[in-house]
């Protein structure tokens, strides 16, 4: 089934890369952002603040501490994960609290990464997909950054790993090198090889939480089929995390 713009919006159901205050650089409480997904007719979010790396961002022992964060606020689910950056030895930057963690995101950051060619991004990638709590990859869109999108998408669909379609990178896509045609060129082969997306904000504030427009009408244009979307059912998310 393609994507049909009129009603996908409200069969998005969550949103699980946001960042809150306590990230460093970012503008709102949990529960201002919570109180935002609520309004947006979210049912599920997800707070995923930065690893270790991203300067301001939170001492490891946060994330240590996640049983003791609210799991419901307004009448929608919180969940709890990390955005974890990629080192150039394809390592995490966080180790030690992965079991805490919902689910884990992993992303190249340019400002914590050198780049080191196509070829060993792309596989430096791939080596963090491999550890059992990281189900997304994050906004791989960037040629600051270039990555091999073919083997990409089968180290994903090996891995049992979602990639994300942010609609951050697709709101400042002067700061991420030709995000659209990369977009394009990895929705394109996750049709191919059926490999999930999820489409997430990237909310560093709470008016921008549930914000999809972009990525959806992306989507539209490329008539992709919305049963590869995470994004529209609360079951079939929390199967592929193995909550």
């Amino acid at each position: 089934m393609t994507i049909e713009k009129n009603n996908i919006a409200e069969k998005f159901l969550l949103d699980i890369h946001t960042h809150s205050l306590i990230n460093g650089h970012a503008y709102g409480t949990i529960h201002e952002m919570a109180y935002a997904a609520k309004e947006k007719g979210l049912e599920l979010l997800g707070i995923s603040e930065h690893g270790p790396g991203i300067p301001g961002t939170c001492e490891p022992i946060y994330f240590s501490n996640l049983a003791m964060a609210p799991r419901k606020l307004y009448g929608v689910n919180i969940m709890y994960g990390c955005e974890i950056n990629v080192l150039n030895d394809g390592t995490l930057s966080l180790q030690k609290y992965l079991d805490c963690l919902d689910y884990a995101i992993v992303g190249i950051h340019s400002m914590y990464y050198e780049n080191a060619g196509i070829e060993k991004n792309t596989e430096n990638v791939i080596s963090c997909m491999k550890n059992e709590k990281v189900f997304f990859v994050s906004h791989p869109d960037d040629d600051h950054t270039p990555l091999n999108y073919e083997r990409l998408v089968l180290a994903a669909k090996k891995n049992h790993v979602a990639l994300e379609l942010n609609n951050s990178s697709l709101i400042k896509q002067d700061q991420r090198w030709n995000c659209v045609e990369n977009y394009k060129k990895m929705l394109s082969l996750c049709q191919q090889f059926e490999v999930p997306v999820i489409v997430n904000s990237d909310a560093h504030a709470p008016e921008y939480v549930g914000r999809f427009s972009e990525a959806i009408e992306l989507l539209t244009e490329m008539g992709f089929n919305q049963n590869l979307l995470l994004n529209t059912s609360i079951e079939k998310f929390k199967k592929f995390i193995n909550a």
